[in-house]
């Protein structure tokens, strides 16, 4: 049994889009700058796609393989939207988002690395300032001579 006439339509269309469907498309190529920073863009990808045929028969002619009376046709489209960039440098890795309708959340959440690091830095100063008061009033040995009597003596 021959294919029907839609199958040629879809297949056609279905590698095109698997063509544009690459990982590239979401998380572009990164860029170095100059002082070794890397950047990489972020973006997000939405496709579309429609198709649709018909089969009929003349006037008192049979739908027959050999002659089949089919008329059809398909269509689609992509939208490609940057929407961040991920930025790798000096040990850090920040996302910057381009819209500016960033929540509170996501504030927040970006600040988290940064206070995290605050804190950490705070608490091994006050551990080290304790620490080295610790040392500094640690009584030291004297060398002074004791009045002890021997009594074995």
């Amino acid at each position: 049994m021959s294919e029907h006439p839609i199958q040629g339509l879809m297949d056609t269309a279905m590698s095109n889009i698997k063509s544009m469907v690459d990982v590239n498309t979401i998380v572009g190529d990164s860029v170095t700058t100059p002082d070794g920073t890397v950047i990489i863009p972020i973006s997000t990808v939405s496709f579309g796609f429609g198709a649709g045929g018909s089969q009929f028969a003349a006037k008192g002619d049979a739908v027959t393989p050999q002659n089949p009376m089919f008329g059809g046709g398909c269509g689609g489209g992509a939208n490609v939207k940057p929407i961040a960039f991920l930025v790798v440098g000096n040990g850090n890795v920040r996302l910057l988002p381009i819209s500016d309708k960033t929540t509170s959340v996501d504030k927040i959440i970006d600040m988290v690395p940064e206070v995290i690091d605050k804190v950490n830095s705070t608490f091994t100063d006050a551990v080290e300032k304790f620490c080295n008061k610790k040392k500094d009033k640690k009584p030291k040995q004297s060398e002074e001579k004791t009045d002890f009597v021997d009594v074995a003596e």
